[in-house]
């Protein structure tokens, strides 16, 4: 089963996306802040981060920076989840070591094949 590590600190836009992912067949794991993230990313070894851009602690650039810096996590891909969806953001979310980028409101049609992409299908669910 492909793990995902979620960081977001918005509850509601969590709970959706983890209750999502779940229901096909991911396990997932959660961090509520880029500095639990960080440490999440370490312990864990999800297969992909889901990585929101504006967090308390240290924002979602600083905690893909840290992620992409460390020779244990470099290697994990990570996809930059945010609202901002203006011109630049998404070579800025590149620039930052993410290795893609989905806007939100999150659309499950279009973000579930970028995850595939680096984690492999979740488990078929009956």
């Amino acid at each position: 089963m492909p793990k995902i590590l979620l960081v977001e600190d918005n509850e509601m836009n969590r709970d959706m996306l983890s209750r999502r992912l779940l229901r096909r067949g991911y396990e997932v794991v959660i961090a509520v802040d880029g500095q639990q993230g960080v440490d999440l990313a370490g312990s864990t070894q999800p297969q992909v981060i889901l990585m929101d851009m504006s967090l308390p602690v240290i924002d979602g650039w600083e905690a893909t920076r840290r992620i992409k810096a460390d020779p244990a996590t470099k290697a994990i891909p990570v996809i930059a989840l945010t609202a901002h969806a203006m011109a630049g953001d998404r070579e800025q979310a590149l620039a930052a070591g993410c290795d893609d980028y989905d806007t939100k409101p999150i659309d499950l049609t279009r973000l579930l094949p970028k995850i595939e992409k680096y984690a492999g299908p979740g488990t078929p669910t009956a």
